[in-house]
């Protein structure tokens, strides 16, 4: 975890440095995390499911990394001005998701646990 406390931290000095603090509000931050996640979906858009079996190309790797980055970016920055522990609530997310999803009833389902057969 300590790689993503440094991230967070420089995140914050670079943000603060250029006083751009001023323009993170929670619905900005949102909405730029929502526009970055829109290009790493546009990066795969028209790519067939069959395309990418056998490995994603160099060039679509490097493309793909650097829109993953900003989504990275703008999740912490997110974070930051909300108050939120990202790693702590994923961990809490995954003990409900494991709660919610018992391997005897979704192994191998897309059912939404509330679909799910009773055990």
């Amino acid at each position: 975890m300590r790689d993503l406390d440094d991230l967070a931290h420089r995140i914050e000095k670079f943000t603060d440095a250029r006083d751009w603090g001023q323009f993170h509000t929670p619905r900005a931050l949102a909405l730029a995390l929502v526009g970055e996640v829109g290009e790493l979906a546009s990066e795969l858009q028209w790519k067939a499911d069959s395309e990418l079996v056998g490995g994603i190309s160099d060039n679509l790797r490097v493309r793909l990394a650097d829109e993953v980055a900003d989504v990275l970016i703008y999740l912490i920055r997110f974070s930051q001005v909300c108050g939120i522990d990202p790693v702590a609530e994923a961990h809490a997310k995954v003990t409900r998701n494991e709660d919610r999803y018992p391997v005897a009833q979704s192994k191998g389902s897309a059912a939404k646990y509330t679909d799910l057969p009773d055990a």
